[in-house]
């Protein structure tokens, strides 16, 4: 694939994430995203075969983002209890950092995916909530904690409050990122090191 291509699809899957964001996905229609971006209808599913393709790809990006931006750079640290608490810091500051955008599409776009894209879109998810569990498996065995809480039960309350952030925060609002980052941090620690 030419870089001019490359370009070209990028941009419209930028697009694309901002107007899915602003309209919702079942709200925005091709004709929309062609007029946003001053493109014939044509030229659109030149490449790309649908707007279900073009919601998967976005979501297939956001999932790319996590992993670089979170999961990547929490492999690379070695003390159990820091992986988690830096864990905690990236999640919550890719999805602040990407709002409107790829991220916050996935999060609240997902029920519209054919079967095969949601099958693999899910995998993935799965995959990056193993890792979380993972996570704090390792933290609670590095600590010899006997919590009530289990890492499943901990990965999904984690998961879900962070994703949760953008449909209340609001970056000039009371609190913080880093106020968010310490209080999510503290209610974690203090449930599953008990």
């Amino acid at each position: 694939m030419t870089r001019a291509i490359t370009d070209s699809r990028h941009e419209i899957l930028r697009a694309a994430a901002q107007l899915f964001r602003e309209r919702g996905y079942d709200a925005a229609s091709m004709n929309d995203l062609a007029a946003t971006l001053n493109l014939s209808k044509g030229a659109l599913y030149h490449h790309f075969q649908s707007k279900d393709e073009i919601l998967f790809h976005i979501m297939e990006h956001a999932m790319e983002i996590t992993e670089e931006q979170v999961k990547k750079p929490v492999l690379a640290l070695t003390d159990p209890e820091e992986r988690l608490r830096t864990c905690i810091r990236l999640h919550i500051h890719v999805v602040l950092q990407t709002r409107d955008r790829e991220i916050t599409v996935m999060l609240h776009e997902n029920h519209p995916l054919p079967e095969e894209f949601r099958r693999r879109i899910n995998a993935r998810k799965k995959e990056y909530v193993h890792f979380v569990e993972g996570l704090i498996t390792d933290a609670q065995r590095a600590q010899a904690v006997k919590s009530k809480v289990t890492p499943k039960v901990a990965a999904f309350a984690l998961l879900g409050m962070i994703n949760w952030i953008y449909q209340w925060h609001r970056p000039d609002g009371s609190i913080t990122e880093a106020e968010l980052v310490d209080q999510f941090t503290e209610i974690v620690c203090s449930g599953i090191f008990g």
